[in-house]
């Protein structure tokens, strides 16, 4: 289904464009989400829209078969990327959890703001963007998904969140879809 509107106030959040997750294999060529999530950002920033950058700084707590090594993340590795061209006026979000939201103040700051619709880009699509996309649809907040912003690790999962879960939480479409909405 493509993208039908965009509410007057409307946020991007993009998802986990940090050094350290994007050393990781990925399902699709990283240049092409990079190139549409970098897009956006300037969409979004030139009409004074709302810009989350969120990354991810540690693990939530309990154990599971994947955990990382003991000893955390290396140095660097949740440093956004400089193709983000992070801003003063961007927010950042740094989480220990899957989704954007828990344990975090988003809700808050977005609340604050007024925004009732979030845009979601960025890495892992079935991991941290359908997370978030999963606590901002519990929020009530509308939710787009740029899918050609996003890649996982996986093809199959990929697959799964784009073609199975996200049609259940809002709208998807292409980042040029949304930049022609946002320049109407």
């Amino acid at each position: 289904m493509p993208v039908t509107t965009l509410d007057p106030k409307t946020a991007l959040i993009v998802i986990d464009l940090q050094k350290g997750i994007l050393s990781f294999p990925s399902a699709h060529p990283k240049e092409g989400v990079i190139q549409q999530a970098g897009a956006l950002i300037e969409a979004f920033r030139r009409h004074g829209r709302p810009v989350v950058l969120v990354n991810v700084v540690g693990m939530a707590p309990g154990r599971n078969e994947q955990a990382p090594r003991a000893g955390g993340f290396p140095d660097g590795f949740a440093d956004f990327i400089p193709e983000l061209n992070q801003q003063p006026s961007d927010m950042t979000v740094s989480k220990r959890t899957w989704g954007a939201f828990a344990s975090t103040d988003l809700a808050a700051r977005l609340k604050a703001l007024e925004v009732t619709q979030v845009v979601l880009a960025g890495i892992s699509t079935s991991v941290g963007v359908e997370s978030t996309a999963r606590q901002a649809y519990e929020l009530g907040l509308n939710v787009t998904l740029a899918i050609d912003a996003m890649t996982d690790g996986n093809a199959d999962a990929h697959i799964n969140s784009v073609t199975r879960i996200f049609p259940r939480l809002g709208e998807t479409g292409a980042a040029a879809e949304i930049i022609a909405l946002l320049d109407r």
